[in-house]
């Protein structure tokens, strides 16, 4: 029975292209464009005010490549505006509430490949990041480095039968945190307590103390983990089963039971408020994983070019530390509405906290860094602890519309 297999991309950098042709050589060299069984589905957003671009930098695929996979979606505005009008002409939706979930930012836009590769009756589909590559970086116990090749788009179909969700591990430069020297002005302590006020289901001090200054900003991947082919089912913690945004596979055959992505405006944590809705979806944890270039500074990695050592990420560059505080100011923005789901008894109280612990370390960045760009994480504190309710009821309306839309696609599908 053939499979029809959705690759969801959404991106704007100008490097796609040449990420793209990894993909599917990488898709060729582990048998699954061979494979009679499986149809490969392209589906990708595009953002051309992200790194000014121009439509050819995500179309005009290599005619060589583009007759490796079965179709190519591209989901640009005017075809997004077209289905909002059917929805809407129809009544099965108002036109405030589609745009909540289609339209700017990362949310939306995963919201839109999720739609398109229901309505096309795909089977499975998995996103991929276009910062994240298809290999894994070893260290073993002697500071050798070794690389691997990885199938994660095979190993996705091989471990997403009986799931409704699979997602695999990151390796690489997964946190755009640079390397740090600590000092008088800015010590351990004052950074692990920086660390703990922003910290996510991602970011937390344990793994930035281990990868940010023991392995100079490098995450190795665990060699137990692929050796072994270690499955693990993942649990819920604090009301949430954690995944992440890319490196993830949603079972389309239980396309009801996929919520849609959401983040408060102008955040990030689609992955992380996802994870507040699956408590009664079975997730996996599969032995798959993918290189983060959080920096942009490894795309020779495309090329073949694979270092043996790396070096810090310096601390001293405009370009690194704006690409950090502009991080930040993304966890810091989705923070509050993530306590007010989680641990809402004690949100108050949290809160207060968080603002009395940046107190003490804001001025402390500002002088090591040299730049004052971190005050604005205070005053994006505030505002979105005093919108929190406002963003929490528009999370609520989006789970309840996109429940309403999925209704209206059934009469479309195979059953299953």
């Amino acid at each position: 029975m053939i499979k029809n297999i959705a690759i969801g991309f959404v991106t704007g950098r100008k490097s796609f292209k040449n990420l793209l042709k990894t993909h599917i050589n990488n898709w060729l060299e582990h048998g699954l464009v061979s494979d009679e069984n499986i149809c490969l589905h392209l589906f990708i957003v595009y953002d051309l005010k992200y790194q000014n671009t121009i439509e050819k930098d995500f179309k005009n695929i290599d005619p060589f490549l583009r007759e490796k996979i079965n179709s190519v979606t591209y989901i640009e505005d005017k075809k997004i505006n077209k289905e909002i009008i059917e929805l809407t002409a129809n009544g099965k939706i108002k036109e405030q509430e589609a745009a909540l979930i289609f339209g700017e930012g990362y949310a939306k836009k995963r919201n839109a490949v999720l739609y398109f590769a229901i309505k096309k009756e795909m089977d499975k589909l998995i996103f991929l990041d276009d910062d994240e590559y298809p290999m894994a970086v070893f260290k073993n116990d002697n500071n050798f480095i070794s690389w691997m090749g990885q199938s994660i788009v095979g190993d996705h179909l091989k471990y997403n039968t009986d799931a409704d969700i699979t997602h695999g591990h990151h390796c690489g430069y997964i946190s755009p945190i640079p390397a740090i020297k600590f000092d008088d002005i800015l010590t351990e302590k004052d950074f692990k307590l920086f660390i703990e006020t922003i910290s996510n289901d991602i970011i937390s001090w344990d793994v930035v103390k281990t990868n940010i200054i023991v392995n100079n900003g490098i995450t190795y991947a665990n060699t137990e983990i692929v050796e072994n082919a270690i499955v693990k089912e993942v649990k819920e913690i604090n009301g949430m089963k954690f995944i992440s945004g890319a490196n993830l596979c949603f079972n389309l055959k239980r396309f009801k039971k996929i919520p849609a992505f959401f983040n408060p405006p102008g955040a990030r944590g689609e992955d992380t408020f996802m994870s507040t809705c699956l408590t009664d979806l079975k997730v996996l944890k599969i032995p798959s994983y993918a290189f983060h270039d959080g920096f942009s500074t490894n795309d020779h990695l495309l090329d073949g070019v694979l270092p043996l050592n790396f070096s810090p990420i310096d601390g001293n560059s405009p370009f690194i530390i704006n690409r950090f505080v502009k991080a930040a100011i993304g966890w810091i923005r989705y923070k509050p509405l993530l306590i007010f789901i989680t641990q809402r008894k004690n949100y108050e109280k949290i809160i207060k906290e968080m603002v009395s612990k940046l107190e003490i370390t804001i001025p402390k960045l500002c002088k090591y860094f040299g730049t004052k760009q971190f005050e604005q994480l205070m005053r994006e504190l505030k505002s979105y602890d005093k919108n929190v309710k406002k963003h929490f009821a528009s999370f609520e309306t989006t789970k309840n519309i996109w429940s309403k839309i999925t209704e209206t696609l059934q009469p479309d599908f195979k059953k299953v």
